[in-house]
């Protein structure tokens, strides 16, 4: 993420042979991780055992190798990238900040909800495309954001901001939205513990990230040697969450694995595309337009898959959407990014580039 946000000047990075190495792997993994996780997909769905053999094994590091604590690792790595200077946005633009919440937080829920009806998919497909609507917006979306020469200030502000409203809105939403489809389809009820998923991304994401926004606050030398390995982690750990789910679902995906994608593909689509009609009826300039269509459509999929996985456990399925959406909107934020980079026109004082060290 970016740290151009605060105008207090960088600490020095100790350069040396270890470090420069590893920003540049870092540098590069960033850079491919759309690649690296199609890689990953198709190495779990044909070599069964490629990834379960060790994830979650209790004989493998005592089982702590799991889609919970790798997740947990990456939003703390993301919360050494954010400093509480973020937030400002929030109060000096909050015309801007309201419009991409309101749309985060209303069109990929219901968008979810809607797909699972036109496909009439199960009910546990149905809650891990409900849950994954229903997730705040993912940080790959700050990079894709600059990318697309987007407000990177708006768009880390709302990251920020939706990741703080998620332990709130996400229960609620996934509560509400896997009922109604209970009810439309017929079927039986869906329990949503939304307690338990309060506290659950309490857990996952807010104290993580709180942690790592405190060791940046006070120990700010530290954390700028750190973030430049940032990457690697983040994408190391979003790859081993795609590959567990893929690999744990095994039969399952050879009968539904077209469906699933295809009602990822067009989830992501649709957040994008009212995300842009959003800014456009308001007629954002193109940088504000941009942000807000990336941040809708993207979603902090790894939060939805370690949900699902914690609050559904019986519902095996459940965890697949959110680790396909994962790899898939890499793929089609990157494209996008290309495709709106178009329309703004290039700026003396450009922003800052933010940090690539979390991709979900």
């Amino acid at each position: 993420m970016p740290n151009s946000l605060n105008n207090a000047p960088e600490p020095a990075v100790k350069e040396g042979p270890v470090f420069n190495f590893f920003k540049r792997l870092s540098d590069h993994v960033g850079r491919y991780m759309a690649l690296y996780a199609v890689l990953v997909t198709l190495l779990a769905y044909f070599v069964r055992g490629s990834f379960t053999s060790f994830m979650g094994n209790p004989d493998f590091l005592g089982g702590q190798l799991n889609v919970t604590n790798l997740l947990m690792v990456i939003m703390f790595g993301m919360g050494m990238t954010l400093r509480f200077e973020d937030f400002k946005v929030v109060f000096t633009r909050p015309r801007d900040m309201l419009v991409g919440e309101a749309a985060q937080f209303m069109v990929m829920p219901l968008a979810g909800f809607l797909l699972c009806l036109a496909f009439q998919l199960p009910p546990e497909l149905a809650v891990g495309v409900i849950l994954t609507g229903c997730c705040p917006g993912g940080t790959a979306s700050n990079v894709i954001t600059y990318m697309a020469r987007g407000d990177v200030a708006l768009s880390v502000g709302m990251t920020a901001t939706a990741t703080l409203l998620a332990p709130v809105l996400t229960p609620l939403l996934t509560m509400f939205y896997t009922g109604l489809y209970s009810d439309s389809i017929g079927g039986s009820d869906i329990h949503v513990d939304a307690l338990g998923m309060f506290v659950g991304i309490i857990k996952i994401v807010i104290v993580p990230i709180a942690l790592g926004m405190l060791l940046n606050r006070f120990f700010r030398k530290f954390t700028a040697n750190l973030t430049a390995g940032l990457p690697l982690i983040s994408c190391i750990g979003i790859c081993l969450i795609i590959g567990f789910v893929i690999d744990k679902s095994g039969e399952s995906l050879l009968e539904k694995g077209f469906i699933i994608i295809l009602a990822v593909i067009l989830h992501n689509l649709i957040g994008y595309l009212m995300g842009f009609l959003a800014g456009w009826a308001l007629r954002l300039p193109a940088p504000r337009r941009n942000a807000i269509t990336i941040e809708v459509g993207m979603q902090n999929s790894g939060l939805a898959t370690a949900l699902a996985a914690t609050c559904f456990p019986a519902m095996i399925l459940a965890q697949v959407p959110g680790a396909i959406f994962s790899a898939w909107h890499n793929i089609s934020g990157a494209i996008a990014a290309g495709l709106m980079a178009r329309s703004v026109t290039p700026e003396p004082a450009a922003s800052a580039a933010p940090d690539s060290s979390q991709k979900e």
